[in-house]
């Protein structure tokens, strides 16, 4: 089955624990802290891979998640951080933020990658929190989580040429003549539901790529049909051969399909408009395509079409000879509709605060509080004092005092909510 299109979750693993621990040997009373730090969690990593042609482990896989680290030890010890996630998609994907569809990676050379999800740094042992002023901290932190998010995928194949033409024109049959892709052949529209890629190596010929669009039919930008599934495959495409039913075997007008297909591209992406095609009137094995011929000819000039039989292989050789010579002509085609964003987050932007309200409880929001807050053992007391002390130090606590928060208020970030008390450690 082709699929191209996927909606995914995607979770970074999480960092693990910092541990508490104090030397204990013998005749060494006062060993001091020795908590080794967690390890760190494993990245979700895509990575383009030619081998794959679709999406579909992604229907029954939409749960993606890296291992976390291990959780420090005593004496030192660091725990290990965990392997990172490597995910393989086909060349060609787009990955966008689910909610936003924003751009986020667009995967088109073999064994590019794109860290999707960072996995979480391990927390600190409490050897690494001793200080002149406590020389014996009774806390660590805990890992910090790794990044999660919903994501599209979306497969736009890359192929040197796209075939587009009505269903029936002869596409399946053309592809089957010239590659060794095999799709299924039928009288009867929509025979072919799903697009088929070939390699055309003819001797003599430079070896190209050419892909089978189906679903064009009139409406097809709209989605009739099987339209919006399929019409964004031609993106990425650096030409066209244009397949038209000369023979009009269906009672079609040769003339009236070229100009309905050539809208259809238009109305769906003007840059689809601009693609260099070459017109190849099929099924001139039959005697009726000769008139076909003639009008194409007469309407787009003898030199713009070339008459061709799919089924006898009348005309294809030279087909082929023209396109190669067109595609050597060409500029490499540029992959990239829009340039990816700068995910990162600057420490400023980390550092933000929003304060809102619902109903009589005030709630605060900000990367680099909330990754506290995950950070911090509460159940740990000189963690939980760790916490306020460094909360009150940010100004978060004279923020608060600004947006109207008065002693025995209650507060929440993320899952933690308290009573707010002023000035108490």
């Amino acid at each position: 089955m082709f699929v191209d299109r996927a909606k995914i979750f995607i979770k970074g693993g999480d960092g693990g624990n910092g541990m508490v621990a104090f030397r204990r040997e013998k005749y060494v009373p006062l060993g001091g802290p020795d908590g080794g730090d967690g390890g760190r969690g494993g990245d979700v990593i895509l990575q383009a891979d030619s081998n794959l042609r679709t999406l579909l482990d992604f229907r029954y896989q939409q749960h993606l998640r890296a291992e976390r680290g291990e959780h420090g030890l005593g004496g030192n010890k660091n725990g290990r951080s965990a392997k990172d996630l490597v995910v393989k998609l086909p060349l060609g994907t787009q990955v966008r933020d689910f909610e936003s569809g924003r751009l986020l990676a667009d995967l088109t050379v073999e064994g590019q990658t794109f860290i999707a999800a960072k996995g979480g740094r391990g927390g600190r042992g409490n050897a690494r929190f001793s200080s002149p002023a406590d020389k014996a901290p009774k806390y660590a932190e805990k890992g910090e989580p790794g990044a999660e998010l919903w994501v599209l995928l979306e497969l736009k194949m890359i192929a040197d040429v796209g075939l587009v033409g009505f269903p029936n024109a002869g596409k399946s049959t053309f592809l089957s003549s010239v590659t060794a892709a095999r799709p299924k052949i039928a009288d009867y529209p929509f025979t072919t539901l799903s697009p088929n890629l070939g390699v055309v190596e003819v001797a003599g010929i430079e070896p190209f790529v050419i892909a089978d669009i189906p679903g064009l039919i009139s409406g097809a930008h709209e989605g009739v049909g099987l339209g919006h599934e399929f019409l964004r495959h031609i993106e990425r495409t650096r030409l066209l051969i244009h397949l038209v039913d000369a023979a009009g075997v269906d009672g079609r007008d040769p003339l009236a399909d070229y100009c309905q297909i050539n809208e259809e591209l238009r109305l769906y992406d003007q840059k689809l408009a601009k693609i260099v095609q070459v017109v190849a009137a099929n099924k001139m094995d039959l005697p009726q395509a000769a008139e076909g011929l003639a009008l194409l000819q007469q309407e787009l000039g003898a030199e713009h079409v070339m008459p061709i039989s799919a089924a006898t292989g009348q005309g294809v050789r030279e087909l082929l000879r023209r396109v190669a010579n067109l595609l050597a002509e060409l500029p490499e085609n540029i992959l990239l509709e829009e340039e990816p964003p700068v995910l990162s987050p600057s420490p400023d932007d980390e550092e933000i605060i929003t304060i809102t309200r619902e109903n009589e409880v005030f709630v605060l929001h900000g990367p680099k509080l909330e990754k506290l807050v995950a950070m911090t053992d509460f159940n740990n007391e000189d963690g939980v004092k760790r916490f306020q002390r460094i909360f009150r130090l940010r100004g978060h606590e004279d923020s608060l005092r600004a947006a109207g928060v008065k002693n025995g208020d209650t507060v929440r970030i993320c899952n933690l909510e308290f009573t707010f008390c002023q000035g108490e450690d």
